[in-house]
């Protein structure tokens, strides 16, 4: 009987991390043009704090409060949203790149291309790059 449980527990936790690997290897490649895309707010602290907002509303339920990828829906996905701490290409990323990932989106993160409007997710850009920093 306690094999049976241990051999559970070690599946799941196999299940779990490989989730998480998963996520923060996979490649999300963007077209090229959008290196050249500049952010009307970089360096913009009050956009960024509006960034925060936007990020509380939209994006906390599945990336977490503080960028993990640990939000409540998190737990009900195949793959795990990405945890902005852990990433290290966020700083080699230009602002047009991720602004670009934010409206394209890639299952399971849907399109906010329809849902925020441009400023919101140039602000978005700020905040994501506010939760890299505090690695």
């Amino acid at each position: 009987m306690k094999n049976e449980y241990l051999f559970l527990v070690v599946i799941a936790l196999v299940f779990i991390g490989s989730n998480n690997s998963i996520a923060q290897k996979s490649s999300w490649a963007v077209p090229e043009y959008t290196k050249g895309l500049k952010n009307p707010f970089a360096g913009n602290s009050s956009a960024t704090n509006e960034g925060k907002e936007i990020y509380e509303q939209m994006c906390v339920l599945c990336h977490g409060s503080s960028g993990k990828g640990n939000g409540e829906a998190a737990l009900s996905l195949e793959e795990q949203p990405a945890n902005f701490l852990a990433l290290k290409n966020i700083p080699n990323e230009t602002d047009g790149e991720i602004f670009w990932k934010i409206t394209v989106g890639k299952p399971p993160m849907s399109s906010y291309d329809e849902l925020l409007t441009e400023d919101q997710r140039w602000k978005l850009v700020n905040y994501i790059r506010e939760l890299n920093k505090k690695k």
